[in-house]
């Protein structure tokens, strides 16, 4: 089992609509998914009162029982677990990425945000550095504004995904229905966009990390 934090700082940065999305495209992609919501503001537990499919599942968690919730989660064969983080990163996003395989930080192309992620960055180090990527999200779809926030978060020495996220009206309108842009317009650039950040994550994955749950059957054929 794959497991993926999303976390941030700042709020209102896109990060529980990359969560959703990257479970959809899961779901979509054949795999078992699931969303461990541990924002107080319930936002994917909402969406998913909204919902007609059954999965991606979302499980509204309090950090203080997030390990047991992945072990549940774990024992039910999900293959791709989210876990949606509370904004103002603190000891919930800490515990979050300790025991995750990535960290995906949503980042809103503003100096407002981009001010935050030293502060995020400090923090990932104390849940000994997982492997971190910073998605440029909520981004004008034409400017450079996408551009020039990568440049600026490749000069403080971290990794960008090359997948932007924009800010496009798909996103809203299909979280109004309990979906996610790959459903709501299959064919449009919000769409694209969700599948080719799950495509990235997922190849990252397999090239950087052993999934959750196959650690002792590699070591034992080591």
């Amino acid at each position: 089992m794959y497991i993926i934090s999303v976390c941030a700082e700042k709020g209102g940065v896109g990060k529980t609509t990359i969560s959703l999305a990257l479970a959809v495209a899961a779901t979509q992609a054949g795999k078992r998914a699931a969303v461990i919501d541990t924002d107080p503001q319930a936002t994917a537990s909402k969406w998913t009162d909204r919902r007609e499919g059954e999965f991606p599942w979302i499980v509204a968690t309090p950090s203080s029982r997030l390990r047991a919730a992945i072990d549940q989660a774990k024992a039910q064969g999900v293959e791709f677990l989210i876990i949606d983080t509370p904004p103002h990163a603190g000891t919930d996003a800490v515990e979050a990425a300790r025991v995750s395989d990535a960290v995906l930080v949503p980042v809103e192309p503003h100096l407002f945000t981009l001010e935050t992620l030293p502060k995020l960055r400090d923090l990932l180090k104390l849940a000994g550095d997982p492997l971190t990527i910073f998605v440029v999200s909520k981004a004008a779809t034409q400017g450079k504004e996408a551009a020039n926030a990568a440049e600026y978060i490749r000069t403080q020495g971290m990794a960008v995904c090359p997948v932007v996220m924009h800010l496009r009206a798909a996103h809203r309108h299909a979280g109004n229905l309990g979906q996610s842009a790959t459903e709501y317009e299959p064919t449009g650039k919000a769409a694209e966009e969700a599948r080719h950040l799950y495509t990235y994550t997922i190849k990252l994955l397999k090239q950087r990390s052993v999934p959750h749950g196959q650690e002792e059957s590699t070591r034992a054929r080591a």
